[in-house]
């Protein structure tokens, strides 16, 4: 079968290649790959800046944004022949350290998991992969292949989650969030904010293309200005920041009102120095009880939640979200962004 697949380290090993059919161990699914996304993190491998290959190998198959079709399953694993699955990213630590004995595999303390198509374990950028049942979760069957979602929904879903956690320790009544970033998480995290009823407020340096609408038809007013001055006239609850970019990551840091929460989504490319009054910002975080988070990948429970969020959104609002698909043997173009692009998947079985 063919796989995408790279030599983490090396810049330009990004190639599709044909790879050994996998074999279902006990308690796994075999799965016929639809379609896997690609992201920073994706992109970030292919140019030699991350990634691990599987122990005793050079090669690592990529992909973490997955949908596939499941071909056989156990009899007792709940899933059955031609249900749609995504298959959860992290395993936890083999140690393991308390947050991964307890489920919480996303919070690792000591650093030894492992990642799908990321860190150590192939991924899902294949025509057919292998998962176990209990890193499988089932996607709404009317979702079809919007369901490649399911994974970078699981990231802001967790995103809401801490927000909302760290919410409860006191009254907390959230009328507005501010999202900085009208990518896929950005929109995303938008979807679920409008979900739960806010004023949502969308903030990107782009002013035309599809991200603009999109924003509109969740109902989010979007913004293409300044983000202190755009925090200044929301004053908003909640920020979501989903860019990285250091300038913005500060200006969102002093832009909520009394009792805000950020969650930083986006990661920085280290290296780059500001000019800030941190002094102030320190003073209005103690003064106003603000806090500032930062939240990454997802355990099951994120998973379940993400599914459910994706089954209530419109679906055709999900399709214009995926604005580029590329067919398996075409993979590397869908490393090569273009100025429209939102999300971009890659085909694996030949579908639109």
């Amino acid at each position: 079968m063919r796989a995408l697949t790279v030599r983490p380290g090396e810049k330009g090993a990004l190639r599709v290649e044909e790879v050994p059919d996998p074999e279902p161990g006990p308690g796994e699914l075999l799965v016929d790959g639809l379609a896997v996304g690609v992201c920073g993190t994706d992109r970030e491998i292919a140019d030699a800046l991350y990634g691990w290959a599987p122990p005793g190998r050079d090669r690592l198959v990529l992909g973490h944004e997955s949908l596939g079709r499941v071909r056989t399953a156990p009899p007792d694993s709940g899933f059955a022949p031609g249900d749609l699955v995504a298959g959860v990213v992290r395993r936890p630590d083999p140690v393991p350290c308390g947050a991964c004995a307890h489920g919480h595999f996303d919070m690792c303390r000591n650093g030894r998991y492992t990642e799908r198509g990321i860190k150590e374990i192939d991924g899902y950028a294949a025509e057919r992969w292998t998962v176990e049942a209990d890193y499988a979760v089932r996607i709404d069957p009317a979702l079809g292949r919007a369901g490649v979602l399911m994974e970078p929904t699981t990231v802001v879903a967790k995103a809401w989650d801490q927000i909302e956690r760290v919410g409860r320790r006191s009254w907390f009544d959230p009328r507005t969030v501010l999202v900085t970033g009208a990518g896929p998480i950005g929109l995303l995290a938008a979807l679920l904010g409008a979900q739960r009823g806010l004023e949502v407020h969308v903030l990107d340096r782009v002013s035309d293309g599809p991200k603009p609408r999109l924003a509109a038809d969740l109902g989010a007013a979007y913004h293409a200005g300044d983000v202190a001055e755009v925090a200044r006239r929301v004053r908003p609850d909640i920020v979501v920041e989903c860019t990285g970019a250091a300038r913005l990551v500060f200006e969102a840091m002093a832009g909520t009102g009394p009792y805000g929460i950020v969650c930083l989504t986006g990661v920085s490319s280290p290296g780059r120095t500001l000019d800030a009054d941190i002094g102030r910002v320190n003073r209005d975080i103690v003064l106003q009880n603000d806090v500032v988070i930062g939240s990454v990948n997802a355990n099951l429970d994120h998973y379940r939640a993400a599914a459910d969020a994706l089954a209530a959104a419109d679906r055709p609002w999900l399709e214009r979200l995926i604005t580029r698909r590329v067919p398996l043997e075409r993979a590397l173009d869908a490393f090569d962004p273009r100025p429209d692009d939102v999300k971009v998947a890659i085909t694996l079985d030949g579908g639109a």
